[in-house]
């Protein structure tokens, strides 16, 4: 539930430009990854709850399953 509040939140507040965002676009230093620095310069909106929340395997970092599931 957290989860799903999170990511709810997540795009709400995110602009039409940041849920087009692409996972290789956002992973500004190609390492596979999306880190919260990345995130908020992609949504600038995201809350750092939000993107714990969808980090499923909290390893403090998005894959790109994880970043999908954020853009919905």
């Amino acid at each position: 539930m957290k989860k799903f509040l999170a990511i709810v939140l997540a795009t709400g507040f995110a602009s039409t430009a940041a849920l087009a965002a692409d996972f290789t676009a956002v992973d500004a230093d190609q390492n596979g990854s999306v880190s919260m620095e990345e995130a908020k310069a992609a949504m600038p909106d995201m809350a750092e709850d939000a993107f714990k929340a969808a980090d499923g395997d909290q390893n403090g970092e998005l894959s790109a399953d994880e970043w999908a599931a954020i853009q919905g």
